[in-house]
């Protein structure tokens, strides 16, 4: 089994308006962008500098259909992806798109879990095409699930992709679980608020002042929806929203000389007891 199998690898937003997401995210993250060629479609690049980040393109016709919307979806590396399909079946999970290939960039598939949050399984053919992912600003540094029932969820990641569990907090209300990948623990899950009415998986962005990036969410007409809260270790944390509705979230630390100074908004509870790779 390779060093990467079960380890989230590439991150895409799925959007109803690519320009306005360009953007949205130059001025909120700082990225900048390049095109890049996929067959039958548009598709951009977000870059730290030189190392591309994540991956841009319009939401396809047929989604809109029914009703899809923006969201930030992330691929996990498989060694077998079409082992893994038959997998997630087994455990219950769904398939929306079988195993496909991509010119002579990736096999993938587009999967979800028994609780219906969606992700992507891939297996890039040239290992060396693998994006370089890191604690590195403007990078993901942080992956969460919320589900309707968290033990159940880790039961299947794990007969997916071999995560085990790193960490637990426990409250009076709540459980929160921070699981591993190849030694590395990269992200927790728990059971989401009754208001969100889907689970999903949020990805964390690593900002340098995360009161500046909120200033440009705003600024932008975005969408703040929790935040900034304290989390352990130092640094705040906050999730929000683009104008598209896709939802992601901040993580960094926070200065009073920047323009976009916010008091603590909110105690730090379940959703935000976030770990850093």
């Amino acid at each position: 089994m390779s060093s990467s199998h079960g380890r989230f690898i590439w991150y895409e937003l799925t959007t109803t308006d690519v320009e306005a997401a360009k953007a949205f995210y130059t001025k909120v993250m700082g990225w900048g962008t390049r095109e890049a060629f996929m067959p039958g479609s548009r598709y951009t690049l977000f870059m730290t500098g030189d190392v591309s980040t994540g991956g841009l393109i319009n939401l396809p016709q047929d989604a809109k259909a029914q009703s899809a919307r923006s969201q930030w979806v992330g691929y996990v590396s498989v060694d077998d992806v079409d082992a893994a399909a038959h997998r997630v079946k087994e455990l219950d999970g769904t398939v929306y798109v079988p195993p496909t290939d991509i010119a002579d960039v990736s096999r993938f598939s587009v999967v979800a879990d028994p609780q219906m949050a969606i992700f992507i399984l891939v297996k890039w053919c040239d290992p060396g095409q693998r994006p370089i992912q890191s604690g590195r600003l403007g990078h993901v540094g942080w992956h969460e699930l919320l589900t309707a029932d968290w033990e159940r969820a880790f039961a299947f990641y794990r007969g997916i992709f071999g995560w085990q569990k790193a960490n637990t907090d426990v409250t009076s209300t709540s459980t929160y679980l921070q699981f591993s990948a190849s030694g590395q623990t990269i992200g927790g899950m728990f059971n989401k608020p009754t208001t969100a009415p889907v689970a999903f998986w949020l990805y964390y962005f690593n900002v340098a002042d995360i009161g500046v990036a909120l200033d440009h969410v705003r600024a932008e007409r975005g969408e703040i929806l929790e935040g900034p809260s304290d989390i352990l270790g130092g640094g705040k944390v906050a999730r929000c929203a683009d104008p598209q509705g896709a939802t992601f979230a901040l993580i960094g630390r926070q200065s009073d000389k920047g323009i976009g100074y916010f008091e603590r908004e909110a105690s730090c509870d379940s959703s935000t007891r976030t770990g850093r790779s």
